[in-house]
């Protein structure tokens, strides 16, 4: 007899429906699967025999031939075990047919029955809900994630019994199980904590105020690393649609929480130095999210920039100008979102102490190697350069506090809504998207603007880039100031943030 029943499989960010066939038929007692299944696939035929006979189901001894459709697309991992015994089930008529119509389902098996949670289930049900199904039939320790998506039903099972009790009787679930979970506590990191640098903090303010990149650029123990763990803080909440944007990106990947699934905070991804650049931009044979693409609308923070490996930061240049990353395969090209805030940190020299001759211990050629481990195409998508000086004696045993996060982001806030309005017909949010008839479009210079950014444009080699990304700052703290025009004082300051960097890179 003939049955299938639906299930799904993950390729980069698309999730695909595969329909699990299975047909029982007179012959040699054999388990015969096609449609392009891996090695761990093959592996659940062993798997679903010895869990139904652990649980007295006894199959057929008769040729069994499951089939995997359509069979052009691979199928790994071992959630497909669920789906092919619900199959094999119905096929040696344990089960109707008819009961699988409509049912999505995915899980790993046990030896003795039980079903084990899988990665990538939220996608999954979201696919369920577009596809029309019935219910979702999913592990019970996937629950809490697959009930995200309100407007769909799931049901959580545990073991095979409990499966087959369900699928026979979906009505006796009871769908309002459960509890509710309440939003973890944050981390307490506070800007009031940072002594002195005002001028950083400013910078800081002005990257996420308009989603723009940054560098810091500064002795070490200057406080680089303890500001940057803080810019998360001073983003707006997530809303729920972005939330579950970000929880489906967790889940593809395998980092969500059992017990509180949701993706609350954005996130801060700082991956170590000896990263590899599989590990920074994703892939693999079956492309999974990488580091850039975990820290899409939160902040991806590289610290001791010029250790990571030249391969790794040129990854970067395609990403920060279109805001999702390519992966090429033999298979096909996957699309992963990007869209993130930079965040860099590193020392002037290998010893950190330049330009400071008196402690500087390194010779021009090794501060020129240094420097020169970042290229002048990645410095150019740097928005924002900013250099940091140690605090002095009295700045770090000062008793006065400066201003929290809360005061911080009230402000962040008030300018992004400003912006959201401006741009609420062009398909961006922030001034650090725009392209360059939106820039020509928005960015209104007043004349001595105009003469000094001239002025500057003639005396510093920038790139027609580089010069872009000014006028996006510009328009970035000209809307902090509640100014529409970009003035002589806004270019002012955002040309201050690209002097750093030819200070350095001569």
């Amino acid at each position: 007899m003939f049955a299938s029943v639906l299930s799904a499989a993950i390729m980069g960010m698309d999730v695909h429906p595969i329909q699990v066939e299975a047909d029982i038929s007179d012959g040699l007692p054999t388990f015969t699967m096609v449609g392009f299944p891996s090695a761990q696939v093959k592996e659940a035929q062993d798997r679903v025999r010895t869990a139904l006979r652990n649980n007295g189901i006894a199959l057929p001894p008769k040729r069994i031939t499951v089939n995997f459709a359509p069979a052009d697309i691979r199928k790994q991992g071992a959630g497909f075990d669920l789906p092919l015994a619900a199959a094999v089930l119905a096929a040696a008529e344990i089960l109707n047919a008819q009961q699988l119509e409509g049912v999505m389902m995915a899980g790993e098996l046990s030896l003795n029955g039980e079903i084990h949670a899988i990665s990538g289930i939220l996608p999954m049900v979201i696919r369920a809900r577009e596809e029309k199904c019935r219910f979702c039939m999913v592990p019970y320790g996937n629950l809490r994630e697959a009930r995200l998506v309100t407007d769909m039903k799931v049901i959580g099972v545990k073991n095979l019994i409990e499966m087959m009790e369900y699928i026979r009787r979906p009505e006796t679930y009871q769908w309002s199980e459960g509890e509710e979970v309440s939003e973890p506590g944050k981390e307490n990191l506070d800007f009031s904590d940072i002594k002195g640098q005002e001028s950083l903090k400013r910078a800081v303010e002005i990257a996420v105020s308009g989603f723009h990149n940054l560098l810091m650029i500064g002795p070490p123990g200057a406080g680089k690393t303890m500001v940057a763990r803080r810019i998360p803080g001073i983003m707006p909440p997530l809303t729920f649609e972005e939330g579950l944007e970000l929880t489906k990106i967790y889940s593809i990947a395998g980092l969500i929480s059992p017990t509180d699934p949701l993706i609350r905070n954005r996130p801060f991804r700082s991956p170590h130095h000896t990263c590899s650049a599989q590990a920074l931009a994703g892939g693999g044979k079956n492309p999974r999210p990488g580091e850039i693409t975990l820290a899409h609308r939160g902040v991806l923070f590289l610290d001791e920039m010029p250790e990571f490996s030249r391969r790794s930061l040129e990854i970067l240049r395609q990403p920060l100008e279109d805001k999702v990353i390519h992966i090429s395969r033999v298979s096909g090209t996957y699309d992963f979102p990007a869209d993130f805030i930079l965040c860099a940190a590193m020392n002037p020299c290998p010893c950190g102490q330049y330009p400071n001759m008196n402690l500087c211990r390194c010779t021009p050629l090794q501060v020129s190697q240094y420097l020169g481990r970042i290229s002048q195409p990645l410095l150019d998508r740097l928005d924002l350069c900013a250099e940091v000086s140690p605090v002095s004696y009295e700045g770090l045993s000062s008793v006065s506090r400066g201003e929290n996060t809360e005061t911080i982001r009230a402000r962040v806030e008030r300018v992004q809504q400003i912006q959201k309005e401006r741009y609420k017909e062009e398909k961006i949010q922030f001034n650090g998207e725009m392209r360059g008839k939106q820039i020509e479009k928005f960015c209104h210079l007043n004349q001595e603007a105009e003469n000094l950014l001239k002025i500057a444009f003639e005396h510093m080699p920038f790139s027609a880039r580089a010069y872009h990304r000014l006028l996006k700052v510009g328009r970035t703290i000209a809307d902090m100031e509640g100014s529409e025009i970009i003035k002589k004082d806004h270019i002012g300051e955002a040309l201050s943030y690209r002097a750093f960097d030819k200070k350095y890179w001569k």
